[in-house]
């Protein structure tokens, strides 16, 4: 018989995370535990809002597989039980930490991934006024930092991107706007981000409003944040998007991740390995696609006022393994 142990934790950041949402001072996360015999493994999720989850929902869907969980739920049987979303996510990574405890082993090593010594991960530009975020970039650049993702809202545009461009001539920016723009100017903004040399941008539009990013020619490639979950989002971002963004607690676990990463390299679209707000516990669930991805988006953790320990190790913009 298994023992489950399910808890919420608080990790306060050491500065506020602004993006076109809002505003956030914490890290709300959820833990699975899952021991046998003696071996536990562990998982991790952030509850997301956008996506209709909160602690209370995200507990009590974890809680309804606990007694399942204790005589040996499988995580093949788990990816019918429950959605894709976070508390499969927590449940399916604490499985497939046990499985590696088991075997001694890491995750990589289980699912057999030679993981590099060191993964270049975008450092987050949160938003704020123009001067504020060239300076940001330019203070993360110098500490290290090549790849920056710039947090936009529907404000300031050119504004905020040619006074971080100036500040950092020689990074390679990519550029979120969390489904704040619209399809009225979207060429426009592109054509300028293009211009400004930006590698990629994310979820421009809300993502029922997809559609709109088939009537023009992508100057630099789009990806898909909130309209990419699992693989059975693909067949509709064909010919809108050019890359998919993915991550553990959207795909519902590692399980999904991978598929929906072989599928969509399958199907023709680039690779971006995103995260929440979280601990190194959640990254380290997700390292086993990081050889698959164009760019690693991994920088949660250095968010944290304090992380879980033991803590991955993380320098400006570099995650050393």
């Amino acid at each position: 018989m298994r023992s489950v142990k399910v808890y919420e934790e608080a990790w306060p950041l050491h500065t506020p995370f602004v993006i076109s949402r809002g505003s956030r001072s914490e890290a709300s996360v959820v833990v699975v535990e899952i021991e046998e015999e003696g071996v536990k493994g562990v998982g991790e999720c952030t509850p997301y809002p956008r996506y209709g989850e909160s602690l209370a929902s995200v507990m009590a869907q974890i809680m309804t597989l606990v007694p399942d969980l204790q005589k040996g739920l499988t995580r093949e049987a788990l990816q019918q039980r429950l959605p894709a979303g976070a508390a499969r996510n927590a449940i399916d990574c604490a499985l497939w930490s046990l499985e590696a405890a088991q075997q001694q082993k890491s995750l990589t090593s289980l699912l057999g991934v030679v993981v590099p010594e060191s993964i270049v991960t975008a450092q987050t530009v949160v938003i704020g006024e123009p001067e504020q975020m060239a300076a940001s970039a330019k203070a993360l650049y110098d500490a290290g930092a090549t790849l920056l993702k710039v947090k936009l809202d529907d404000r300031l545009i050119s504004e905020r991107m040619v006074a971080i461009r100036s500040a950092v001539p020689s990074a390679t920016l990519i550029v979120d706007a969390n489904e704040s723009w619209h399809p009225e100017g979207l060429a426009a903004r592109c054509q300028l981000l293009a211009d400004l040399g930006v590698a990629m941008l994310e979820q421009p539009l809300p993502v029922k409003e997809d559609a709109a990013l088939k009537n023009f020619i992508h100057p630099l490639p789009v990806c898909a944040d909130e309209s990419c979950h699992t693989r059975e989002n693909l067949s509709e971002l064909k010919g809108r998007y050019d890359m998919v963004n993915i991550k553990l607690d959207k795909a519902g676990g590692l399980t999904e991740a991978l598929a929906l990463a072989a599928d969509a390299r399958a199907q023709g679209f680039d690779l971006m390995l995103g995260c929440m707000l979280c601990t190194s516990r959640a990254i380290g669930a997700a390292l086993p696609l990081v050889n698959q991805v164009r760019f690693a988006d991994l920088d949660g953790p250095t968010w944290l006022a304090v992380d879980v320990s033991p803590a991955l190790k993380f320098t400006s913009g570099v995650l050393h393994l």
